[in-house]
C-alpha cells in the first residue's frame, strides 16, 4: 500500500475548491449549476463524469483488481428557501428547505432567484425586527416561520409591487454564504455541509490524476443532489459496488470527540450503526498512515448511506467527514480537518 504521507492531497487545492463551490448557490432541487461546475472539474482532471435523471453525478475510476467495487458520495446540495407567500407588506414568507434552525437565520442576507429569471438581494427579519419601535418585544419574540419575513432590496409596499417583480410562490431563496479562510486555516461558511466534501473528493481524484495512480478496486465517485432532504443517493449507484462511504460532514459539540482538526467516523447515527468491519478498517487505515481521527455517535444525523440503503442496495456503509462546528448554521471547519478527511479517502480508495 501507498503511504499516504501528510503533505497529501493538495490542500490549498482543495480550500480553492471549496471556496468557489460555496459562492455558487444550490438548495436542493436547484443545483444545475453547481453540478456543472463539479462536472468540469472532474473532466480538467482527465475523468469522464455522467449526469444521472436526477441531475446527480457519476465518476468511475477503474481500478486494478476485480470486484469489490466502492462508492463514495459528497452531497452539493445545501439548505435553502422557497418563497410560501408573498405578503401584503411587500415582504415574503418562507418555506425552508432543509433543517436551518430559524434563529441562525435572524438577519441573514439572501439572494430570490425570481422565475423570471432575475435575482433580487434581500434580508431574513424578525417582523418585529426595530427595536426602537418594538423594545424589548424584538429580543423576545420567537423566530419561526410565522415570524420570520424576507425584506427585499426594491421600492416594494404591497403585494401586488412584489408581483410586479417577477417573484412568485415556488421561487427559490438562498442564503449569503460569507465565505472567509483566515490566516490561522479555519474555513468559515455556510453550506460547508457538504461542500467541504465534495473539495475533498476533488482533492483526491486530483491526486490519483498527477500521481498516475490507480485504486485497487473501480471506485465511483457519486456527487448526490438532494441529501438534504432525504433521497439523495436513492438512485444512482452502480449495483456492482459492495461498499459505500459516505464523505458528509463531522459533528463537533458538547460530548463528542470531534473537533475541526480531524476526520471523524460515524459509529451511529439517527437511523442505527453503520457496517462495523468497514468502520473499523477505516480506523485502521487512519492509524496505519497517522491521520488523526475520532469516532462518534451522530444522534441527529443523517447521511447519503442511509438512502442507499432504504433503497435496497446490498452494501456495506460507512460514514466520514471533517468536523465541522455549528453545523446548519454559519459552519466553521479547519485545513487540517479537511486534509485528515482527504488523506483518509486517498488511502481507502488505494487500499487493498
Amino acid at each position: 500500500m501507498i503511504n499516504v504521507s501528510p503533505d497529501i492531497p493538495d490542500i490549498e487545492y482543495i480550500t480553492s475548491k471549496l471556496v468557489t463551490l460555496c459562492q455558487i448557490p444550490s438548495p436542493s432541487g436547484d443545483t444545475k449549476e453547481a453540478v456543472e461546475w463539479v462536472k468540469a472539474e472532474f473532466e480538467q482532471l482527465g475523468y469522464k463524469p455522467v449526469l444521472t435523471n436526477k441531475g446527480a453525478l457519476l465518476v468511475t475510476i477503474p481500478g486494478r483488481k476485480e470486484g469489490n467495487e466502492r462508492a463514495l458520495s459528497a452531497h452539493v446540495d445545501t439548505l435553502g428557501a422557497m418563497v410560501f407567500e408573498v405578503k401584503s407588506n411587500g415582504r415574503l414568507k418562507l418555506s425552508l428547505i432543509g433543517g436551518s434552525p430559524w434563529p441562525s437565520l435572524d438577519g441573514e442576507r439572501v439572494v430570490i432567484k425570481a422565475s423570471n429569471g432575475r435575482r433580487y438581494t434581500g434580508t431574513i427579519l424578525v417582523t418585529k425586527a426595530a427595536s426602537h419601535v418594538w423594545g424589548q418585544e424584538t429580543s423576545k419574540i420567537e423566530r419561526n416561520a410565522d415570524n420570520m419575513e424576507v425584506r427585499i432590496d426594491e421600492k416594494v409596499k404591497s403585494k401586488e409591487d412584489v408581483m410586479s417583480l417577477g417573484i412568485r410562490p415556488g421561487d427559490f431563496v438562498v442564503f449569503d454564504p460569507r465565505t472567509e479562510v483566515t490566516t490561522s486555516g479555519f474555513v468559515k461558511s455556510r453550506h460547508l455541509d457538504d461542500k467541504a466534501s465534495v473539495a475533498v473528493l476533488l482533492g483526491c481524484a486530483k491526486y490519483l490524476a498527477d500521481k498516475k495512480l490507480t485504486p485497487a478496486y473501480t471506485t465511483h465517485f457519486f456527487i448526490s443532489n438532494y441529501e438534504e432532504v432525504g433521497h439523495g443517493a436513492s438512485f444512482g449507484i452502480p449495483e456492482t459496488v459492495r461498499e459505500f462511504v459516505a464523505v458528509d460532514m463531522g459533528c463537533v459539540g458538547d460530548g463528542l470527540l470531534g473537533s475541526e482538526y480531524t476526520v471523524s467516523i460515524c459509529a451511529k447515527d439517527s437511523s442505527g450503526p453503520y457496517d462495523y468491519e468497514l468502520r473499523k478498517y477505516l480506523e485502521d487505515l487512519c492509524e496505519k498512515h497517522n491521520i488523526p481521527y475520532v469516532v462518534d455517535v451522530f444522534p441527529y444525523y443523517g447521511s447519503d448511506a442511509g438512502a442507499v440503503l432504504r433503497s435496497g442496495h446490498d452494501v456495506r456503509c460507512a460514514c466520514i467527514g471533517p468536523g465541522v462546528d455549528a453545523s446548519h448554521s454559519h459552519e466553521r471547519t479547519h485545513k487540517e480537518g479537511l486534509l485528515a478527511t482527504a488523506r483518509l479517502v486517498t488511502a481507502y480508495v488505494l487500499s487493498e
